[in-house]
């Protein structure tokens, strides 16, 4: 609201915090505060009513601000509203750099796209023209094969003060977007300037395209990293990316390129002036790791085609450790980089002694919790998961899936993003299920195999793009439902859409919750006689 009036609708939702916010209350430790707040908000607002309001307290202060508050308040009115906020902050402007400081070579590799990889358009692009596929086949190699970059400008990579911990994780760069805001516009060519953080991460992308958009259209958004090892003066840092190619410019319709995700590590001192090693890189462990979507039309809704594909190689390496770009003698006179025969200077680094370290799969797994809150979930690789459930006398809780689900390349983002981070689905499914997801080609492959039974009792119920499934040990498919049939089910009536999209009555029911816990207890129900025989 913008006048007088009282603003009861836009404080309703954050009462739980004017109660435990500790405005005028006595002192008290961190941990007991949250804990009262958390029980108070499942009191209030029941367990996914807290996880809503989670999500939409941006800055976790358990206050929503207006702003926050604005993007429910449009979903729930059908009104845009203007709430009067402060401007927001500046962005911190491009870290500063120590131009005397050691320097740093990367060198780009890439193998390009197979295009006989691609899931749907094996025969040509669907709804795509020969020119509009110009900066796709012509992409072959790097735009840029070796960039200098300065040791201090990797600081961005380092922990703030309060995540020095092994496996405590941070954002590098944040994701703004959440299931209320919506996606970012498809119909762009061109990326924002980089700010902050962001300069170097586009700088580094720009060496394979030059049309990175380090903020990608979807969420989860952004850069998130932390601390894999620590010795007294280095860190091993490990984040994931998530960022994206515009591959297209004007005449030609817009076409993304959004791999699965950057991974890597970086070696460096506390204080950024040295690194040691670094590594980024697009995981290719995976038969399918690209998302590529094209409209084929001049407006935002436009038609839009999607496809999938298989990415062989897309790293950034330092050729070594970064050394000094200015070099002292003994008596502290400037030298020149290389020696009396002419040959380079050879620098000798000491051996570095990791005095505590996790494996790189923990660390991994930190950084994709941290991404998908759906992963506090274990999702086992299918084999394992079949022998966990045996072992467990659980039901397995499979998703069949065009795309990957834990990352950009993905065919079940509405998924993931909803019912499968809810609370009571999370606790559900932790409770009575092993949870596994395949890819349908990767099942396909094991037809062949040992696996394969298993693998057809799954793809004789698949139906395109997404199958969520209720199996026995055995691999005796109970229950299933396509992803396509549940978002109908969890639609609003035409009758319906009057009123408040959601309730926030004591029990908080959303119809997606509600819809999915109801499939997997159907799913119970009927493998009962097979578990009681």
């Amino acid at each position: 609201q913008t006048d007088n009036r009282p603003r009861h609708n836009i404080k309703s939702m954050s009462r739980i915090q004017l109660k435990t916010n500790g405005r005028g209350h006595h002192c008290v430790h961190h941990s007991a505060v949250l804990s009262s707040v958390q029980l108070a908000g499942v009191k209030a607002l029941g367990a996914d009513g807290l996880f809503f309001f989670s999500s939409l307290d941006i800055d976790h202060d358990l206050y929503l601000s207006p702003e926050e508050f604005k993007p429910i308040a449009e979903k729930l009115t059908g009104i845009i509203l203007a709430v009067c906020v402060a401007p927001p902050p500046e962005f911190e402007e491009e870290i500063p750099h120590d131009p005397n400081g050691e320097t740093l070579t990367l060198h780009a590799k890439m193998q390009p796209l197979l295009l006989e990889s691609l899931t749907k358009s094996k025969d040509g692009f669907l709804g795509v023209s020969h020119s509009s596929l110009s900066g796709l086949r012509s992409w072959k190699r790097p735009a840029v094969l070796s960039s200098m970059f300065y040791a201090s400008q990797f600081k961005v990579f380092l922990p703030p003060s309060d995540k020095s911990a092994l496996g405590d994780t941070w954002w590098i760069i944040p994701s703004e977007l959440n299931i209320f805001t919506g996606y970012l516009s498809n119909n762009r060519y061109h990326p924002p300037t980089p700010r902050g953080k962001e300069v170097l991460i586009h700088s580094m992308l720009s060496m394979f395209h030059p049309r990175p958009f380090v903020k990608s259209r979807f969420g989860p958004q952004g850069a998130v990293a932390c601390i894999r090892a620590a010795s007294d003066f280095y860190y091993d840092i490990v984040f994931r990316i998530h960022a994206e190619f515009q591959l297209n410019d004007v005449p030609d319709f817009p076409f993304w390129f959004t791999p699965g995700q950057f991974a890597g590590n970086i070696i460096l001192s506390k204080d950024a002036s040295h690194v040691r090693e670094f590594h980024l890189y697009v995981p290719n462990d995976k038969s399918l790791n690209v998302d590529m979507e094209w409209l084929y039309g001049a407006s935002e809704s436009s038609n839009m085609e999607v496809d999938i594909g298989y990415l062989p190689q897309m790293e950034l390496r330092a050729e070594g450790p970064s050394t000094p770009s200015v070099i002292y003698d003994e008596q502290g006179n400037m030298i020149d980089s290389r020696g009396e025969g002419g040959e380079p200077i050879q620098f000798v680094f000491e051996k570095i002694v990791w005095s505590a370290e996790l494996s790189r799969e923990e660390a991994s797994r930190h950084l994709e919790v941290t991404m998908y809150p759906f992963k506090k979930v274990p999702y086992l690789p299918f084999k394992e998961a079949f022998s966990s459930a045996d072992a467990e006398k659980k039901l397995v809780h499979s998703i069949l899936l065009w795309g990957a689900l834990d990352d950009q390349s993905c065919s079940g983002r509405t998924l993931r993003e909803s019912v499968l981070e809810s609370s009571p689905v999370l606790a559900l499914l932790n409770q009575s299920f092993i949870s596994s997801w395949s890819l349908v080609k990767e099942l396909e492959d094991l037809q062949v195999g040992s696996l394969g039974y298993l693998a057809r009792l799954h793809l004789e119920k698949y139906t395109f793009p997404v199958e969520m499934m209720v199996a026995l040990p055995n691999g005796t498919v109970v229950h299933h439902i396509n992803a396509n049939n549940f978002l109908d089910q969890t639609s609003m009536k035409p009758e319906e859409e009057e009123g408040p999209a959601i309730s926030f009555s004591a029990g908080f029911e959303d119809p997606s919750t509600s819809t999915y816990i109801r499939f997997l207890q159907e799913g119970l129900e009927k493998a009962r006689p097979y578990l009681e025989s």
